[in-house]
């Protein structure tokens, strides 16, 4: 009896997703260093924060647990959405660059359907190995705002899981870019510089004026960091978080769509030699 192609597909993207986690795995210093980082950064942060709601209580709604526990929900997803670009968006572009894209081309699978699941391994990697350890740290050091309905952590999975998407078609569309250019390095430094800022990394969004709030919530950086912080937060519920959620996976579609476009067209174009 054979197997369904379908149900063949998706034995091969799990496999791949299994590979992305394994190949992070295996950097266990790098991830000892992570840690590290993430829960002194955070640190620094928090008491930032602290002194900023101590002269200005309840900005935006939000009182000082609820911007430390931001804090932490930054730290635990900064690696997993990748907020500063790179993984395999670098090794896409090197490839496309030294032609060894014919190669990715010519698999029985689709190429961004293979590096979204190869993205989903790293990003649940970086989720349980660079989130939790920080965010227990910083349990311990803060008092932490947890959500009183347990059903408020499969939201939030949920939207991590959108935020992720949304990264990696981000990621995507700019590895795709050295099909037109030589270096796609300027983009990623000017790509990670915008989501520091737009996806409420550097301060949360209920920070700035009413104006500038809306207008970035409208971009999809915001789907990184701040939806799914809120999420967790339960700042977003009922039609809130379906909204929340909506956005992010509108972006998803959109950020996908364009990027499946933008394949079809730079393979048309794609000259190999000798073939």
């Amino acid at each position: 009896m054979k197997s369904r192609p379908g149900g063949g597909r998706l034995a091969t993207y799990a496999a791949v997703a299994s590979g992305g986690f394994r190949r992070y795995a295996t950097y266990r210093l790098a991830t000892a260093a992570g840690v590290f980082t993430n829960s002194v950064f955070g640190c620094i942060i928090c008491f930032t924060y602290l002194a900023l709601w101590q002269e200005r209580p309840d900005i935006g709604g939000w009182d000082a647990q609820d911007a430390v526990t931001f804090v932490w929900i930054g730290q635990s997803l900064l690696m997993t959405v990748a907020l500063f670009g790179g993984g395999f968006s670098d090794e896409l572009a090197d490839r496309i660059r030294t032609g060894d894209i014919a190669v990715d081309l010519g698999r029985p699978v689709d190429l961004q359907g293979w590096r979204y699941a190869e993205d989903l391994g790293r990003s649940a990697f970086h989720l349980l190995g660079r989130g939790v350890a920080p965010t227990l740290v910083g349990a311990l050091l803060f008092s932490l705002a947890w959500p009183a309905n347990p059903l408020t952590w499969l939201a939030f999975l949920g939207s991590v899981t959108l935020a992720v998407t949304v990264s990696f078609a981000i990621r995507y569309l700019i590895g795709l870019g050295a099909f037109w250019v030589l270096d796609v390095r300027g983009f990623v430094v000017v790509i990670g510089f915008v989501q520091l800022f737009c996806s409420g990394m550097v301060l949360p969004l209920v920070v700035f004026p009413a104006g500038l709030e809306t207008a970035l919530r409208l971009l999809p950086f915001a789907a990184l960091i701040q939806v799914p912080a809120e999420v967790l937060l339960e700042k977003s519920t009922g039609w809130g978080l379906l909204a929340a959620l909506g956005s992010q996976l509108g972006w998803a579609v959109v950020l996908l769509g364009a990027g499946r476009a933008l394949t079809r067209h730079a393979t048309r174009r794609l000259v190999v030699q000798g073939g």
